[in-house]
């Protein structure tokens, strides 16, 4: 198996999908924000000076997948079809859990959407509690499901 947005050559390359099935997919991916317990609080009461943090993230990520090929250089732009950021407080954690699925119906998959969703997201709880918590992290991102294309499907 070989990288393919690389050429012959070692050049970087958007790759040629032009002979590709027009197919039916989706993706979802999920990652985490991890954070102090005062932080969590803060975000699950509402107290955040910003504003409701989760509705603010859910559209960040939402716009994040529909701007994923202007920052992933190799990325064809899509006919998104569907984008829906699930955000869900984790006590357990303490921080909040992202998940994100993109449908499409197009030439190439949506991972990276789903991804790109889901970083946005996190990025934008990040933003919006970084003045009492800058220690948060975010972690774990990665595809939990790819389906259609000749590929066929994924499950993490």
């Amino acid at each position: 198996m070989s990288l393919t947005h690389f050429d012959g050559k070692g050049d970087a390359h958007m790759v040629d999908v032009s002979d590709k099935a027009v197919t039916s997919r989706i993706a979802t991916a999920t990652g985490h924000i991890t954070m102090a317990r005062e932080t969590f609080d803060i975000i699950s009461q509402g107290r955040a000076k910003k504003g409701d943090v989760l509705s603010v993230a859910r559209l960040a990520g939402i716009m994040g997948a529909k701007k994923t090929p202007d920052l992933i250089p190799l990325c064809h732009p899509l006919p998104v079809t569907k984008v829906a950021v699930d955000l869900t407080l984790d006590p357990d954690l303490p921080g909040v859990r992202v998940e994100a699925t993109v449908k499409t119906t197009g030439q190439t998959g949506v991972e990276m959407e789903a991804l790109t969703a889901v970083s946005t997201a996190a990025l934008t709880v990040y933003d919006m509690a970084k003045a009492v918590d800058k220690a948060m992290e975010i972690g774990g991102i990665h595809v939990t499901l790819k389906d259609g294309g000749k590929s066929g499907r994924y499950e993490a």
